[in-house]
C-alpha cells in the first residue's frame, strides 16, 4: 500500500495529482549507475517515459545521458543541463528543422531509422556544412513477447531499417561525405519481463549484424541494444526497483564486445515508473445494472494507457482499511466510453471522497495526458 512522507499535508490537496516519490527515484537511478559500473555500460535515460525537470537533473547529476524522440525533447534536456554530446536521437519522423538543430547543438549521434532518413541527413549536412555522427537502428526481427503496441522490433513495425537493406546502407554510408558512421542501433519493445531469454536473442540477433558491418569495413565503434526491461506493475512495493543487474549481465554474457567497442542502453519505464502514483478521488460510487462503478476525479485524460492498450495498474484505496470487499469497475469522468481505468477490481468498499492511488504511474503518465473534456491535468507532488 502507498505510504506518502507526509500524510496530513496530502489529505489537503486538491486533486488529481502525480505523487513523485523522490527517495525511492534516487535508489533506482542509483541502482543503475552501480550496474551500469560493474558491466561497463553506457546509459541515456529514454525522456519520452517522464520529462519532469527535476527527475532530469537528478539523472543530468548521476552521469547518465539523454535518449530523445523529438526535437523538443533534445531542446528540453539541453536547457536542463544536458551536454549535447550526451544527447542520442532516435525516431522514425524526425522534421529538417529538428535534425538542423540537433546538428548545430551537436549532438552525439543520430540513431537514424531508414535509408530515405540518410539521405535527409546528409543533404543537410551537406548544405549547412556540417558534419553529423550516425548509428543505423536495425530492425533485428526479435520478438520481445510484450503488447503488440509496444513491439518495435519485428518485420512488420515502422521502427528501423530492414535487414535486406543493409548493404545498400553500407554503400550510403561509404559514399557520404558529411556523415561519420559511429555504431549500430536495436530496440526489439517495451515492458520485457522474461529477461534473460529475451534479451539473449537480441544479442545473438545483434551479433550477426555487427558481424556484417565489420565485414563490409565500417567500424562498429558502439552498440546500443535500446531499452525494454519491465517493471511489475502487479506487486509495486516488492519489487521497486527492477532487475538491472540481470539485464546487463545477460547482455555482457550474450554480446562479446571486441577492442574500441562501447555497449549502450536506453531505459525509460524502468527507471521513473515505479516512482509516481496517480491520486484521485472517488466523486461517487455507481450501482448499474450489472456492476458497480467507481467513478474518480481523474481518467484516460491522465493516464492514457488503460484505454489506449488495455494497461494494467494496481489500484488502491487508502481510506478503505478495515472494510468489507467488494467488486467494482473503476472510471474517470470522460464522455468516453474507452475511459475505463480498471475492470473487476477487488477493493475495500468505496464510498464518495475516499483517496485512490494509481501505482505504477511514472512512465507514460503525464507525458501521454491531455486537456480533453477541458479537463484540468493533474499536477505535480513531490515526497520531499
Amino acid at each position: 500500500m502507498l505510504k506518502f512522507k507526509n500524510p496530513e499535508r496530502v489529505a489537503t490537496l486538491e486533486t488529481p495529482f502525480w505523487y513523485y516519490d523522490m527517495d525511492l527515484f534516487r535508489s533506482t537511478v542509483d541502482a543503475v549507475v552501480a550496474a551500469a559500473s560493474k558491466y561497463d555500460i553506457k546509459v541515456h535515460y529514454s525522456i519520452k517515459a517522464n520529462t519532469e525537470k527535476r527527475l532530469v537533473e537528478v539523472i543530468k547529476d548521476r552521469g547518465i545521458g539523454i535518449d530523445c524522440v523529438s526535437g523538443n525533447e533534445v531542446r528540453w534536456s539541453i536547457v536542463n543541463g544536458v551536454e549535447p554530446s550526451g544527447i542520442v536521437f532516435a525516431g522514425v519522423g524526425k522534421s529538417d528543422a529538428e535534425i538542423l538543430y540537433a546538428m548545430k547543438v551537436g549532438i552525439g549521434s543520430f540513431n537514424c531509422e531508414s535509408l530515405e532518413e540518410l539521405e535527409i541527413l546528409e543533404a543537410i549536412a551537406a548544405k549547412e556544412g556540417l558534419r553529423a555522427n550516425v548509428s543505423l537502428r536495425i530492425n533485428p526481427e526479435v520478438d520481445a513477447k510484450t503488447h503488440k503496441f509496444i513491439t518495435t522490433g519485428l518485420e512488420m513495425d515502422k521502427f528501423g531499417i530492414p535487414k535486406r537493406f543493409m548493404g545498400k546502407a553500407v554503400e550510403m554510408l561509404k559514399n557520404s561525405p558529411h556523415l561519420d558512421f559511429k555504431g549500430l542501433h536495436f530496440h526489439i519493445g517495451s515492458q520485457i519481463t522474461d529477461v534473460e531469454n529475451v534479451f539473449t536473442n537480441e544479442c545473438r540477433s545483434a551479433k550477426g549484424i555487427i558481424d556484417y558491418f565489420e565485414e563490409q569495413g565500417l567500424k562498429v565503434s558502439t552498440i546500443d541494444l535500446g531499452g525494454g526491461l519491465g517493471i511489475d506493475y502487479h506487486n509495486p512495493d516488492s519489487h521497486a526497483i527492477p532487475e538491472f543487474d540481470l539485464w546487463f549481465k545477460t547482455l555482457r554474457d550474450n554480446l562479446p564486445l571486441r577492442p574500441g567497442q562501447e555497449l549502450h542502453v536506453e531505459p525509460g519505464r524502468s527507471i521513473v515508473g515505479q516512482c509516481v502514483s496517480l491520486i484521485s478521488r472517488v466523486i461517487l460510487v455507481k450501482e448499474g445494472e450489472k456492476k458497480n462503478f467507481v467513478i474518480l476525479d481523474t481518467g484516460m485524460n491522465d493516464l492514457l494507457r488503460p484505454a489506449l492498450y488495455g494497461a494494467y495498474h494496481k489500484i488502491e484505496n487508502l481510506d478503505g482499511a478495515g472494510r468489507e470487499l467488494r467488486l467494482y469497475d473503476i472510471a474517470g469522468p470522460i464522455c468516453e466510453s474507452a475511459d475505463v481505468l480498471a475492470e473487476d477490481r477487488v477493493l475495500p468498499e468505496t464510498r464518495r471522497g475516499d483517496l485512490i492511488a494509481i501505482r505504477s504511474a511514472g512512465a507514460y503518465g503525464s507525458v501521454m495526458s491531455s486537456g480533453y473534456n477541458m479537463r484540468t491535468p493533474a499536477y505535480a507532488v513531490f515526497s520531499d
